[in-house]
């Protein structure tokens, strides 16, 4: 995907927010500190255009971004945050859920996972959720760069036989901090959302993202 223009629109908060571009959106989802905001960095090839936070569970609402005037990413809020109330993390779920089950031009949703670790009883929930429904779904597993590549196959496995991945859905091991796997990422969201192929821009530097808490 050769990047053009990105851009953040708007943080919505409910159905009337919504853009009405009617351009395909891919959602990411996870929970706080997965990786989200780096990882929409690094496929964007942008430092700072999704904030990191020092904060976990500070995004509140769904975050889009417009690509190349064709594609929206819209970034959900991370889940499993102890310090959010009871009552916000109601609120956030039925605003996501209403977003996941009801938004028409929704394409695909890309379901982080720390690598690292086994997913969580959150990860396996939002996962058996989102296959319930049909919703497509792609895994990547995050931080990538912190394992060695000895140790990817397993913790891969891992992924798979935890969440209950089914033989041949996709799972792309991730790293922002590398780049790797942003090529395989990619060509599956370009497929899912019907784009044209291009080939992916190469930055002139790579961007040192931080770790990400949201």
């Amino acid at each position: 995907m050769k990047i053009k223009t990105s851009e953040f629109v708007i943080s919505a908060v409910g159905p009337k927010q919504y853009p009405e571009d009617g351009f395909p959106e891919v959602a990411l989802a996870g929970r706080s500190n997965v990786g989200k905001s780096s990882l929409i960095n690094r496929l964007l090839l942008r430092k700072n255009l999704a904030r990191t936070s020092s904060q976990p569970g500070k995004t509140q609402q769904l975050n889009y971004y417009r690509i190349n005037d064709e594609l929206f990413f819209v970034d959900v809020p991370g889940y499993g945050y102890a310090r959010v109330s009871k009552t916000e993390r109601e609120a956030w779920g039925k605003m996501i859920e209403n977003y996941l089950r009801n938004r028409e031009p929704l394409r695909l949703v890309i379901l982080l996972v720390d690598l690292r670790h086994p997913p969580t009883a959150l990860d396996v929930s939002m996962y058996e959720w989102l296959s319930h429904y049909d919703i497509p779904i792609c895994v990547v597993g995050t931080k990538a760069d912190k394992l060695s590549k000895n140790q990817l196959p397993k913790h891969a496995k891992q992924v798979r036989e935890t969440l209950g991945m089914p033989k041949g859905q996709p799972l792309v091991l991730f790293s922002s901090e590398t780049g790797m796997g942003r090529d395989e990422l990619w060509s599956i969201i370009e497929q899912a959302a019907e784009l044209t192929a291009n080939s992916p821009q190469e930055p002139q530097n790579d961007p040192q993202e931080s770790e990400d808490t949201e």
